[in-house]
């Protein structure tokens, strides 16, 4: 089965730093795209951040500058780098994965992982 597995989400004081991880395991088809996402409360989910199998990227305009997407295809590990944060970047943050087979759309979730940042 595929597993998608969030961390190092935390509590941070506004303008700090967090690294979020998400390991994926089982059997994803490739090539795929990963991303992260979030929603806070009250709000709707939002995409953040999104990385193609070539690399590519895209990014949220309340995020551009400030977050950065990666991954390691070898680890089957997609990152998210989040520099000066601010309060509004409070949420619960989910890594996805989405890909296509035989014309069959598959996607993935993790738990989430929660990111609270203090003023």
């Amino acid at each position: 089965q595929v597993q998608l597995v969030e961390s190092g989400g935390g509590l941070v004081q506004a303008g700090g730093s967090l690294r979020l991880s998400c390991a994926a395991s089982g059997k994803i088809f490739s090539p795929n795209t990963m991303g992260w996402y979030r929603q806070a409360p009250g709000k709707q989910r939002e995409l953040v951040a999104i990385i193609g199998s070539d690399d590519s990227t895209n990014y949220a305009d309340s995020v551009k500058g400030r977050f950065t997407i990666s991954r390691d295809n070898a680890k089957n590990t997609v990152y998210l780098q989040m520099n000066s944060l601010k309060p509004e970047d409070t949420a619960v943050y989910y890594c996805n994965s989405h890909s296509r087979r035989w014309g069959v759309e598959y996607d993935y979730w993790g738990q989430g992982t929660q990111v609270t940042v203090s003023s």
